[in-house]
Parts: C-alpha cells; sequence; structure tokens
C-alpha cells in the first residue's frame, strides 16, 4: 500500500443561514460538553452519589471553559488585534465593511480552556464542598480526556495546530493555511492518542486505584503532557 499525500480544504462551517453558520470546531465543543455530563452522571450514579448537583457542575465547567478558551487566544495569541477590538473579545462577532457579523468563536486555546476549568472546578468545589477538589479531578479528567480528542478534531477542520512538514508525499496538505507541501496531521495523532488515553482511564477508574486520591489526575497530567510534546514538538 502507497500512502500518499492528502489534500485538505475543508469549509469550516457545517452550514449557514445568513450570517449564522454552525462550525464544526463549535460542535465538537457540543459533543464534548454532552459526553463529558453524561459519563459524570455514570460515575456518580457507580458510587452512590446524588447526581441533583451535576447539572451546576456543568454550568461551571462550561462557563469557565469557554472564558479561558477565549481569554487564552486573545491574550497569548493575538492581543495585536483584539487590543483594538475590544467588543469581539466575548462576543462571537467580527467588524468588517458591511458593519458586524456573527462569526462565532474562532479562536479559542486549549490551554486557557485547562486553566478555565481549573479555576471554575475550584469555584464550584469552595461554594458546594460535597466532595474534595481532588476527588473531582480525579474523576473529571476521564471525560475530558475524551472531550480533547473532540477538540483535536475540530482543530484538524480549522486547520489548526498542525504538525511539521513530513519531507516526502505522505501527510496533509493544508490549503486553507496556504500551504503547498504535506505535513503531518498533528492534531488527529493527538486526538487517537487522547482516544486511547481515556480507555486507559476508564480501566484504572474501575480499578482499586481510583480510590488513592490524585493518582488518577497525576497520571493524566503526565501522559497528556507527554503526548503534546512528542507529537508537537519532535
Amino acid at each position: 500500500m502507497i500512502l500518499n499525500k492528502i489534500i485538505w480544504e475543508p469549509s469550516s462551517t457545517i452550514f449557514s443561514i445568513g450570517n449564522f453558520g454552525i462550525h464544526y470546531y463549535s460542535l465538537m465543543f457540543i459533543i464534548a460538553f454532552l459526553f463529558g455530563f453524561n459519563i459524570m452522571k455514570r460515575m456518580y450514579v457507580k458510587e452512590n452519589i446524588p447526581t441533583e448537583r451535576l447539572e451546576t457542575m456543568l454550568f461551571y465547567i462550561v462557563l469557565s471553559t469557554l472564558i479561558g478558551a477565549r481569554l487564552g487566544h486573545v491574550i497569548f495569541y493575538d492581543w495585536a488585534y483584539y487590543q483594538n477590538h475590544l467588543l469581539e473579545i466575548f462576543l462571537p462577532i467580527e467588524k468588517s465593511t458591511n458593519g458586524y457579523s456573527f462569526t462565532g468563536f474562532r479562536g479559542l486555546a486549549s490551554h486557557g480552556a485547562a486553566i478555565g476549568i481549573l479555576t471554575g472546578i475550584i469555584v464550584y468545589q469552595n461554594i458546594y464542598k460535597e466532595k474534595t477538589l481532588l476527588w473531582i479531578l480525579d474523576r473529571l479528567i476521564i471525560p475530558t480526556t475524551l472531550g480533547a480528542g473532540f477538540v483535536r478534531i475540530g482543530n484538524f477542520f480549522n486547520s489548526e495546530i498542525v504538525g511539521k512538514y513530513t519531507g516526502n508525499n505522505f501527510g496533509v496538505i493544508f490549503v486553507n493555511r496556504g500551504e503547498t507541501m504535506p505535513r503531518h496531521p498533528a492534531q488527529l495523532y493527538e486526538a487517537i492518542c487522547y482516544f486511547i488515553l481515556f480507555f486507559i482511564l476508564t480501566q484504572i477508574y474501575r480499578s482499586e486505584f481510583k480510590n488513592k486520591s490524585g493518582f488518577l489526575l497525576g497520571f493524566f497530567m503526565l501522559t497528556l503532557f507527554s503526548i503534546r510534546f512528542l507529537i508537537e514538538f519532535i
């Protein structure tokens, strides 16, 4: 079998009505939140923990994720633009010659989202104090890993977080970036690794290690950053 290059030139929008459009990246975030909520609910039920507060937790997570991801992109990647377009930081619009148009939030940074989630969970735990912070995080990282895989698929549709040039005929040509040479699809590599990590974490959760406070979180952090380093920098 001869592997060949893939010409990748997708539209980032699934469909649009006027100036309103649904983007693949946004859809991946929605899928991640829906799966995450259901996975957390199953874990709570399995451990005989009341699920009444889960919707409240989901609200904190969604809000803090979006705020953190947005601010992460604005501050670390595109402050030169947004310092003159402050209204566009938290509103899904873009100024053009014809006024403002709906664009959705195209700039979201994953490390900003991670900081946002942690901040949101700390606030949630301090208010409700049902479980310790480590207990929540040990379980939350399981659906978070699955969600990270979906988000990386969204990055692939947006032609973001690309890998290095392959130097041969194998790889993906990200035409939307104005490129003509194949690159490694680092987003897909990461997505596959995150799905595998999700499976591993679920198996650990089913073992006695889930009762060791911080074990799942520590394993997640070590493995996740190892994956990102190996794929994105080597």
